[in-house]
């Protein structure tokens, strides 16, 4: 295991509506755990039989306490394994070998105005910065986005929490002045006010184009993607990994990971999706045809970054640093 890795016991499993599994984990050998800040995730280790996978769940729990990790995990119905064994596994006393936490969304804690918009299971990471953003004393309001009332997750938790009014809640089954509607719900833009947005690619699609539509900055718009549609279309081109002299060709539907480990150079992965940033390589010669969700866009500019999990080449030849 790496330097930061904990082994976490399931605690508490609480099955939440919208098929949403809510567990607490603690460390196994019962001491207090590291600290974590808003918007933070861990990255789960599944094993079973043949299957081995890492996969990334937001921490939900309040940044102030050290004595539990809690998560959500959706079932969900186009998962690629992940999901499903989390479900299947996670039964009270179960230890997961764990990573993290690691943020990759933080928050900007001394902003003037926090919204944050949190799409079916994108609550999660939200959950977190309305407890922090609520014991800084800090102006925030949180959009609590679902399909209909009785699929929403944490609401025993919302109800009781003293940050509980700062929520709204917007159900795409009822009336349509109950649901979100970004031109009324969406502050206008300032330079202190900053937006977070998590939830299904969609969703997230559709609040970050608005908001950058209607003035809100870039650098204002915090996004967490849990998963992508990764596009594997396109021509082969070759990746020459530089340090470990190895040259390989990625044909269309291959990834650059996939290839480059069938020759025995390993780049670690894990989401495969291109939203956890593990595979992020340092290209050396060549331009990169990015298809992730973590790089910004300044860093897809400056062409010096690729997701090897999921991007692939716009010129014939990429070298890596690898």
């Amino acid at each position: 295991m790496s330097t930061n890795a904990l082994k976490l016991k399931v605690a508490e499993r609480i099955e939440e509506p919208g098929n949403i599994l809510h567990l607490r984990l603690v460390e196994a050998s019962g001491a207090m755990l590291p600290t974590f800040e808003a918007g933070a995730h861990l990255d789960l280790h599944l094993v079973e039989g043949s299957m081995d996978l890492w996969r990334q769940y937001s921490l939900c729990s309040n940044p102030a306490t050290q004595d539990a990790y809690e998560i959500g995990v959706l079932l969900d119905p186009k998962s690629r394994g992940g999901s499903l064994a989390v479900h299947r596994l996670a039964q009270i006393g179960t230890t997961f070998e764990v990573e993290g936490p690691r943020n990759h969304f933080p928050l900007e804690e001394t902003a003037e105005k926090s919204v944050l918009l949190g799409g079916g299971i994108g609550i999660t990471p939200m959950l977190a910065m309305a407890q922090r953003l609520h014991a800084l004393g800090r102006d925030f309001v949180l959009h609590y986005c679902t399909r209909s009332e009785n699929v929403t997750a944490f609401r025993g938790l919302i109800a009781t929490a003293p940050w509980g009014s700062k929520v709204v809640f917007h159900f795409d089954d009822q009336a349509a002045e109950q649901r979100l509607d970004l031109v009324r719900d969406l502050p206008a833009p300032a330079p202190d006010t900053h937006l977070y947005v998590c939830g299904p690619q969609g969703f997230m699609d559709w609040v970050i184009s608005t908001a950058e539509g209607a003035g809100h900055a870039k650098a204002n718009v915090h996004r967490e993607y849990f998963s992508a549609n990764v596009d594997q279309s396109g021509g082969g081109f070759e990746v020459v990994a530089k340090r470990s002299g190895v040259t390989v060709r990625v044909e269309e539907g291959n990834t650059i990971a996939k290839a480059l480990a069938a020759a025995g150079v390993k780049i670690e992965v894990k989401c495969e999706e291109g939203v956890c940033g593990t595979c992020v390589t340092d290209v050396m010669e060549g331009i990169p045809d990015h298809r992730d969700k973590f790089l910004t866009d300044e860093e897809r500019e400056e062409c010096s970054m690729i997701c090897a999990c999921c991007s692939r080449a716009a010129t014939p030849t990429l070298v890596l640093d690898v």
